[in-house]
């Protein structure tokens, strides 16, 4: 029983692409072109541009804006002790703002459908430079985006056994 590609979930073929794009060919194989993310879901989740994510007016905007907000501290202590499991975690180091808004997104879609409340996202601290990393400052941003709302419920800093400031917990919503 094989399964075909045109009965993938929106979610695993932006997770196949993801995938695909990275796989190099064998030896002595031509490379096959991968086509983009079909146009309903990249107008979907397409990330927004470096500017506008950072930009401290669209920050502002979005922090007035967002329905998620910090979790509750009765929250935060029983994730940072581990009484309270986190039942997901990804790991976006190393990947491009693109890749990570699709992994993310795909991910966040597949954990709230699968009735998991706590996840754990892992964007790392950034360079060694002494700067922010550029997904330490742009996931939260993207967490308040129309694309997130009906998925995030709330999003803190980790503790430091988790990540710390290089993680975030995220409270999923409840399924209806």
């Amino acid at each position: 029983m094989t399964r075909r590609i045109d009965r993938l979930s929106e979610d695993d073929r932006v997770l196949w692409n993801l995938v695909a794009r990275t796989a190099k060919p064998l030896k002595g194989k031509a490379a096959v072109d991968i086509p983009d993310i079909g146009p309903d879901i990249a107008d979907d989740t397409k990330p927004p541009l470096r500017d506008q994510a950072m930009a401290p007016a669209a920050a502002t905007k979005a922090r007035t804006q967002h329905v998620s907000h910090a979790l509750d501290e009765p929250t935060l202590e029983k994730l940072s002790k581990g009484r309270l499991p986190i039942e997901g975690r990804v790991d976006l180091h190393g990947l491009s703002q693109d890749e990570a808004y699709s992994l993310l997104f795909s991910f966040l879609h597949r954990a709230h459908a699968g009735g998991i409340r706590y996840v754990l996202v892992i964007t790392g601290k950034g360079s060694s430079s002494g700067g922010d990393g550029i997904l330490r400052r742009a996931v939260p941003a993207w967490l308040s985006t129309p694309a997130f709302r009906p998925l995030v419920s709330s999003h803190d800093h980790a503790a430091r056994k988790h990540g710390g400031s290089g993680a975030l917990y995220i409270r999923l919503r409840r399924t209806r």
